[in-house]
C-alpha cells in the first residue's frame, strides 16, 4: 500500500464518520492523554492508587476481569480438538481471536499498573518457584504464545504460507492441550493470590475455595463472551448466528455456575457467613447483587430452553453472567479489602480512560482483524458436507465497500 493509498484511506473514513467511530476517537485520546501523564508524572499522578491501597482498577479489571473473560479461547479449542466436537468449529476462530486480543491487552494493561514496566522481564530470568504471582507471570507469557500460535493459520492464509500452516495445524492438538493446562492453572491462581490475606479480606469473599470459584467462574464466563462476540459480529458484518451451537455453550456457563453455587453455599454454611450474608451494609448489597445478577439468574434462564434457544434472551443471559463476573473479580480485588485498609477507593478518571481506551482499541482489532483474514466460515453451499471447514477473506476497503456488499446481499436474497 502506497503512501497515496494510506492517506486516501484515512481521509475516507473520517468522511464517513458515525456515532461509534466519534466514540473511539475521544475514548483514544483522552486514554493517550492519561498514558502520557502516566508515564511522565508517575502512577500518583494519573490514579488514585497509594502505599495503603496499592491495586485498584488496573488489575482488578484490567487483568483479573481480562484473563477471565478471554477463557472462551479455550473452552472452544479443547471441545473442538480435544474433544473432537467439530459442531463447535464455526466459532472456534472467533474466539482464539478475542482470547489472543484479550490475553495482548491484558499485558498492555499491566504496563500500566507496574511502577516499573521495563522489568516486566524479570520473571523470565530472576525465578522465584515459590511465589503464585511467579507462576501467574509465566503461565499468562506461555498461554499468549500458545494462542499466538493458534491465531496464526488466519495470517498465514491470509499471506498464502502454505508451508507454515500445515506445520501449526500439524502440532494443534499438542498446542490446545497444553493452552488449556497453563489456563487452569493461572485461571486458578488468580484466585490464590487472595489466599495469602485472610485477615485483610472481608469474610463474604475469603475460602480456600478461592481458586476453584476463579476456575469455574472463568468457564463460565468463556461461553457467555463467545455468544456476546458472536451476537455483536452477526450485526457488524451481516452474518447469520450460529444459533444452536450457543446455545448449546449456554449449557454449559449453567452447568458450571449451578457448580460455583453449590461450593457458594457451602462456603457459607461451613464459615458460617449467614450474619454477613445478611447485613445489609456495601459488602452485603454487592454480594447479593453478585449472586443474584451473575449467579442465579443466569442458571434460571440458561435452562429454559425457550430462553436459550431465542437469539436475545440468550444474549441478555450473556450479559447478566459477564456482569456477575466483573462484580466478583472487582469485590474480591477491592471491595473485599477496602474495610480493612479504612479507605475508600473510586478510580480517577485518568484510571476509567486507560481502561475504556484498552477496550476500545480491542473492539477495533477484532473489526480490523474479521475484516482482512479468514476468521468466521463461509456460508456452506447446499450440496456441502454438515461439518465442511471453509473460510474466505474478504479484504473490505471502506465503510461505502461494506454497506454496497450488505445491500447487495440482501438483494440477493
Amino acid at each position: 500500500m502506497n503512501k497515496n493509498s494510506f492517506f486516501l484511506k484515512i481521509v475516507d473514513w473520517f468522511k464517513h464518520m458515525t456515532f461509534w467511530k466519534s466514540v473511539f476517537l475521544v475514548l483514544v485520546a483522552a486514554g493517550i492523554y492519561s498514558t502520557v501523564v502516566r508515564f511522565v508524572f508517575g502512577l500518583g499522578a494519573a490514579t488514585n492508587l497509594s502505599d495503603n491501597f496499592p491495586w485498584g482498577l488496573w488489575i482488578g479489571f484490567d487483568v483479573l476481569c481480562g484473563v477471565g473473560l478471554a477463557a472462551g479461547g479455550f473452552v472452544v479449542a479443547a471441545a473442538v480438538y480435544i474433544f473432537h466436537l467439530d459442531d463447535y468449529k464455526a466459532i472456534v476462530r472467533p474466539a482464539v481471536l478475542t482470547a489472543f486480543l484479550g490475553y495482548v491487552l491484558v499485558i498492555v494493561a499491566l504496563m500500566f499498573d507496574l511502577g516499573r514496566p521495563w522489568n516486566i522481564w524479570h520473571p523470565l530470568v530472576m525465578w522465584n518457584p515459590h511465589s503464585v504471582m511467579f507462576e501467574v507471570a509465566w503461565c499468562v507469557i506461555l498461554y499468549t504464545a500458545v494462542l499466538a500460535l493458534e491465531f496464526s493459520p488466519m495470517v498465514f492464509e491470509r499471506f498464502r504460507m502454505e508451508k507454515a500452516g500445515k506445520i501449526v495445524h500439524s502440532i494443534i492438538v499438542p498446542l490446545v492441550i497444553l493452552g488449556v493446562m497453563l489456563s487452569t492453572l493461572h485461571q486458578s491462581s488468580l484466585g490464590s493470590l487472595y489466599l495469602i490475606t485472610p485477615e485483610k479480606t472481608y469474610p463474604l469473599w475469603y475460602s480456600w475455595n478461592l481458586p476453584f470459584f476463579f476456575f469455574l467462574s472463568a468457564v463460565a464466563v468463556g461461553p457467555a463472551m463467545v455468544t456476546i462476540e458472536s451476537f455483536l459480529s452477526s450485526r457488524a458484518f451481516q452474518r447469520e448466528i450460529e444459533m444452536p451451537i450457543l446455545s448449546r455453550l449456554g449449557k454449559v456457563s449453567a452447568v458450571a455456575l449451578a457448580v460455583y453455587l453449590v461450593l457458594k453455599i457451602e462456603d457459607a454454611i461451613n464459615y458460617n457467613l449467614f450474619p454477613y450474608i445478611f447485613t445489609f451494609n456495601l459488602e452485603g448489597i454487592l454480594y447479593w447483587a453478585e449472586i443474584i445478577v451473575g449467579v442465579i439468574l443466569p442458571i434460571v434462564l440458561l435452562t429454559i430452553p425457550k430462553v436459550r434457544e431465542n437469539k436475545r434472551g440468550l444474549f441478555y443471559s450473556a450479559i447478566l453472567v459477564v456482569t456477575g463476573f466483573v462484580l466478583n473479580r472487582m469485590d474480591v480485588s477491592v471491595t473485599a479489602l477496602e474495610r480493612h485498609y479504612g479507605t475508600n477507593y473510586f478510580p480517577s478518571w485518568m484510571e476509567i480512560s486507560v481502561t475504556l481506551m484498552i477496550v476500545a482499541l480491542g473492539f477495533a482489532a477484532f473489526k480490523l482483524a474479521a475484516k482482512n483474514l479468514a476468521v468466521f466460515p463461509k456460508e456452506a453451499h447446499a450440496e456441502a458436507p454438515a461439518h465442511a471447514e471453509s473460510y474466505e477473506v474478504v479484504v473490505v476497503e471502506d465503510e461505502a465497500q461494506l454497506r454496497n456488499i450488505s445491500s447487495f446481499g440482501m438483494e440477493a436474497k
